[in-house]
C-alpha cells in the first residue's frame, strides 16, 4: 500500500523500481562501467597504434578524443536537465521569485537568486532543483546523478517551476526520483564542467553540503 505522502504521478510509473539509495549505487557502478567502456577501448587502440607503428600518432590521438568527448557528451545531457529553459522576461518572475524564497533559508535563498539551484538536503542526498530537473550529490559529494522531470503546467514562471518540484521533493523524496527521468550519473567535476558558468557555484556548495554531516 503506497504512504499517504506518496506522490500521485507514480500511479503513471507503477513498473518502475523506488529509486533509493541502493538503486542510486547500482546505476552508478551501471553509469561507471559504461564510462569504461566506452573510453578503454579507444586508449587502447590509441597505445597499440602507437606502439605499432609511430606515424599513425595523428590517427590515435583522434582515438583519445573519442575517448574524451564521448563521456563529456553524456555529462552535457546530464547537465542539460538543469538548464534555465525561459528565455527574455517572464510575467509573474518576479512574484514567484518571492514566493519560492519564502521556501528557502537564507543561504539557500541567496544561492537560488544566483545560480538558479534550489539547494535541498534529502535523506538521499543534496538535492539542486531547477527548472526541468533536478541534480543529487551522493553524500561524499563525487557522485552527481541528473534527474529530468518538470510542472505540469508549462506556462508558469521559472520560480514557481522550481517551487513545484521542491515542494514536491519535500513530500515524497525517493518518489520524486522515481518518477523523473534518470539522465546520467558521473563524476560531480565532469558534470561541472558541462554546467553554465553561472551554475557552478550551485553545485560547489551542493557537494560541500553533501559532505558535511547532516545536522
Amino acid at each position: 500500500m503506497p504512504a499517504a505522502n506518496a506522490l500521485p504521478e507514480l500511479a503513471a510509473v507503477p513498473w518502475r523500481q523506488p529509486t533509493d539509495a541502493r538503486w542510486l549505487r547500482h546505476w552508478g557502478r551501471i553509469w561507471h562501467a559504461w564510462t569504461l567502456l566506452y573510453t578503454v577501448p579507444f586508449i587502447a587502440a590509441a597505445a597499440g597504434m602507437i606502439w605499432l607503428e609511430p606515424l599513425a600518432t595523428p590517427v590515435a590521438i583522434a582515438a583519445l578524443a573519442h575517448a574524451w568527448i564521448i563521456p563529456e557528451l553524456y555529462a552535457f545531457r546530464g547537465a542539460s536537465v538543469v538548464r534555465p529553459k525561459a528565455r527574455g522576461a517572464q510575467p509573474g518572475e518576479g512574484v514567484a521569485q518571492g514566493l519560492l524564497g519564502d521556501l528557502l533559508g537564507h543561504s539557500e535563498r541567496e544561492l537560488q537568486r544566483d545560480t538558479g539551484l534550489a539547494l535541498e538536503r534529502g535523506s538521499l542526498g543534496v538535492w539542486l532543483v531547477g527548472e526541468g530537473g533536478a541534480l543529487l550529490l551522493t553524500p561524499d559529494g563525487r557522485r552527481v546523478h541528473c534527474f529530468c522531470v518538470a510542472a505540469t503546467d508549462h506556462e508558469l514562471p521559472p520560480s514557481d517551476r522550481i517551487a513545484h518540484l521542491l515542494l514536491a521533493l519535500r513530500q515524497d523524496e525517493v518518489g520524486f526520483a522515481t518518477v523523473a527521468n534518470h539522465a546520467f550519473a558521473g563524476a560531480a567535476w565532469r558534470v561541472r564542467r558541462r554546467l553554465p558558468a553561472a551554475m557552478r557555484p550551485g553545485l560547489d556548495s551542493a557537494r560541500c553540503a553533501a559532505k558535511r554531516p547532516a545536522e
